[in-house]
């Protein structure tokens, strides 16, 4: 288990990260999320040892994380970290050395993962000609090339296309089912409630929202309302507690306060003609966040 507990820093009188916790258990990923700036690659940074905390502790399965221990953990950073004059089987090997690899075990490994991701042609080519989708792969490769037990993932899409996006969610799912505990931040909403269970949002280096994504939705007051058949906006909007209307394709997306106004909205639809659907959903966890930090996550 890894578990951060109260964690602060500074940089100098700038507060990066102020009295953070969270745990994550084998088998779990955990979604840490916020705008730019707002304490995630600290954080990221602070789990790895490679900047040193003012205050709190870090420890994975009950050992604080330093030399000894430091190989357990897989790192994907956001900005490409690649050697782009090294081949691939050069960057790799260099990687798996690092974290104490055979050279027969890393190239056994490696092409296991190129056969995975159907990149097999590449093992002796350089990084600078793959494009940005297999240098990105790569990265991918050398970051869990050593069998790691925690996995920190920034931006692991970053520069896939949908094919290979599915791909790369088929081995993290895999490595969850394999009992690893994952860290895992994305811009894309719909990847986070699709992969991680539990999650932190960060302002300001501080935890403005935590807990079991389903839970936070569930208990995020305002609604949904999909509607689809002859109804009249306006006297929509006239209802009390509608936010506001938004239209997608032929349906229309009545926000609400709360859901003790559904029945209010039922009342007025159900009087309207040709009604093909009235459904009541939560907030996208894109709607949350926005609500939440009062920006989109870009």
């Amino acid at each position: 288990m890894l578990k951060v507990e109260n964690i602060t820093k500074y940089y100098g009188n700038l507060l990066a990260v102020d009295n953070l916790s969270f745990q994550i258990k084998p088998g779990e990923i955990f979604g840490l999320l916020g705008v730019n700036g707002a304490g995630k690659t600290t954080t990221f940074r602070l789990i790895l040892g490679l900047i040193d905390k003012n205050n709190g502790t870090i420890t994975l399965n009950n050992e604080k994380i330093t030399y000894d221990n430091i190989d357990k953990i897989g790192f994907l950073p956001e900005e490409r970290s690649l050697l782009t004059k090294l081949t691939v089987i050069e960057q790799v090997l260099y990687y798996g050395q690092l974290k104490g690899m055979t050279e027969k075990e890393i190239i056994e490994k490696l092409d296991y993962w190129l056969e995975r991701f159907k990149i097999t042609e590449y093992k002796n080519k350089k990084i600078k000609d793959l494009s940005k989708g297999n240098q990105q792969k790569i990265q991918f490769i050398c970051a869990i090339i050593h069998n790691p037990e925690l996995i920190i993932l920034d931006e692991p899409f970053s520069g896939l296309d949908p094919l290979n996006v599915e791909m790369i969610m088929d081995v993290i799912k895999d490595l969850k089912k394999e009992g690893k505990m994952i860290i895992f931040s994305s811009h894309r909403m719909e990847h986070v409630e699709l992969f991680c269970e539990k999650l932190v949002i960060l302002v300001n280096g501080r935890s403005v929202l935590s807990g079991e994504i389903n839970k936070i939705k569930k208990d995020y007051q305002k609604k949904n309302i999909h509607i689809l058949g002859d109804v009249d906006s306006k006297k929509l909007e006239a209802i009390k507690g509608v936010e506001n209307i938004t239209k997608i394709g032929k349906e229309l997306v009545v926000k609400i306060e709360n859901e003790s106004f559904i029945k209010d909205v039922f009342a007025y639809v159900k009087k309207c003609d040709n009604i093909l659907k009235f459904s009541v959903e939560d907030a996208s966890l894109n709607e949350i966040f926005i609500d939440k930090v009062g920006a989109t996550y870009e």
